[in-house]
């Protein structure tokens, strides 16, 4: 790829002319990309979405490691690789991000947004070095910034650095939702309340038990992600295109690793085979698997903070979720479970990232997997949104959630699971046979156990409270006393 040296002006701006294998291509004169960024910018306008930042400073952290090891092994001179090495500093400081225009969907593989960054390197480094921008005789992106690489042993280690670098902030944020409603779960472990099975009245439960499980399925997800990482840090870089290293000095793959895990502060390692790093990605559908099993933990529990406090008048209601803006443009006063909407929208949606990556992980064939720019696209956005989503949904929701006591109370003492803490005293039937009564009636089971004189008030309470663990008793084996007889006088103790 050559630079024929000669600038148009045309009528909005000046241009200078690339050549590539195709012919020449006018580009903006003052554009640090070049020949190929221009054309992929042409073919591939699907989304107007770009790849995260975080692949890109991955991307430009290989390109210096590359030109580090290069220069190492000597088979890059000094000059060049310090130039490349500069150029990648100034990316990595936050400049020329509009150097980096590609849509998100572009050719297999990656190969477009390999190339984009290979040219902006590639005329940072000339310009640094006092030549014209497309000066790529004298340094390449092809054969200098590019040298012993190739897009498909960079893409999957840009992918797995990039989702290295993501992880930590989502790792804190989920550390905080499960600190929040452990919080919650001791704020509200006293309030006793009706559990529900098959969104059916069912047995005590108290309220903190509730939020104290949800922390637990939050940490389980939790702790399963770093685990299904541990691939993440065996990097492709070295096995070039078909992952034989064809083109690279054979130290290359060791000693560019080293370089890119001093500038990321990954522990990173040459992948074992450098050929399975680049067919297959396991790990990548490994990683997002295990945020689709965090996203389905995270929509129960929103579903179930918005069905507790239903209503509130017609609902559930035995909680209050803060109020943070209004629900209606038609309604006043009505007020919205919004942040628990959004966190399933928000969960939806790496769902469905989920399912796009477990598509484009099968569609590789032979020697390499093309769809890589959309998991890269898809796993990020997944770790990001959740990322993001998180310290909002903590803040704004959880931390503000109120117990409606009198109203867990209310549904307690009126649900006909309590009936089940009857029949190890009168047996299944006839504690089902109160449960209609109940139900029929509107009375209570407590004030029908109490009236039939099948149990006290506080031996209700003792044998009803999830708390009490070995403290409920009932009749020995046989001895079981029929409603309405009196006391009972033979007891075991009933877990």
């Amino acid at each position: 790829m050559t630079s024929t040296g000669k600038y148009r002006q045309s009528k909005s701006r000046r241009m200078r002319i690339e050549r590539d294998s195709l012919g020449e291509r006018e580009i903006p004169a003052d554009a640090y990309y070049g020949v190929q960024t221009a054309r992929a910018l042409d073919n591939f306008r699907a989304s107007g979405m770009r790849q995260p930042d975080s692949l890109l400073r991955a991307y430009v952290m290989i390109k210096k490691a590359a030109a580090l090891a290069n220069q190492e092994l000597k088979v890059l001179d000094a000059r060049r690789a310090k130039a490349i090495a500069w150029a990648c500093d100034e990316i990595l400081s936050g400049k020329h991000r509009d150097q980096f225009p590609l849509d998100a969907y572009q050719a297999g593989a990656g190969t477009s947004y390999n190339m984009n960054v290979n040219e902006v390197v590639a005329n940072l480094a000339l310009e640094r070095l006092g030549r014209e921008r497309g000066d790529y005789e004298y340094l390449s992106p092809n054969d200098h910034v590019n040298m012993a690489q190739s897009t498909n042993d960079t893409f999957p280690t840009a992918m797995n650095v990039s989702a290295l670098l993501e992880l930590p902030r989502l790792d804190s944020a989920l550390r905080a939702l499960v600190s929040a409603l452990r919080s919650k779960g001791r704020e509200f472990i006293l309030i006793i309340k009706s559990g529900r099975t098959h969104l059916q009245d069912a047995v005590p439960i108290m309220l903190g038990q509730e939020f104290n499980a949800q922390a637990d399925a939050v940490e389980c997800a939790r702790k399963e992600i770093p685990r299904r990482t541990a691939l993440l840090h065996e990097v492709a870089l070295g096995g070039t295109a078909v992952g034989t290293g064809l083109n690279a000095h054979p130290k290359f793959p060791r000693i560019a690793t080293r370089h890119l895990r001093n500038l990321s502060g990954l522990r990173l390692k040459p992948a074992r085979n450098l050929i399975f790093a680049v067919q297959c990605n396991y790990r990548i559908a490994s990683l997002s698997g295990a945020l689709r099993d965090l996203a389905l933990e995270l929509i129960r529990i929103a579903n179930d903070l918005r069905l507790l406090s239903s209503g509130p008048t017609t609902g559930i209601a035995e909680i209050t979720l803060p109020a943070v803006q209004p629900g209606s443009s038609i309604m006043p006063g009505k007020v919205n479970p919004v942040m628990a909407e959004c966190l399933n929208m928000v969960s939806f949606q790496v769902v469905g990232n989920d399912l796009a990556i477990a598509l484009a992980v099968q569609a590789g064939q032979f020697d390499l997997n093309v769809m890589m720019p959309l998991m890269a696209l898809n796993l990020l956005h997944s770790i990001r949104f959740l990322a993001n989503y998180m310290p909002d949904f903590v803040d704004y929701c959880v931390k503000g959630i109120v117990a409606n006591k009198e109203r867990c109370k209310h549904y307690f003492e009126r649900s006909v699971g309590l009936a089940t803490v009857l029949s190890p005293y009168i047996g299944y039937l006839n504690a089902a046979e109160i449960a209609h009564e109940a139900a029929t009636t509107g009375e209570s089971i407590l004030s029908i156990a109490v009236g039939k004189g099948i149990l006290s008030e506080a031996e209700f309470d003792r044998i009803a409270n999830p708390l009490r663990k070995t403290t409920a008793t009932a009749p020995a084996a046989g001895k079981r006393k029929k409603a309405g007889s009196g006391t009972v006088t033979q007891r075991r103790s009933h877990p």
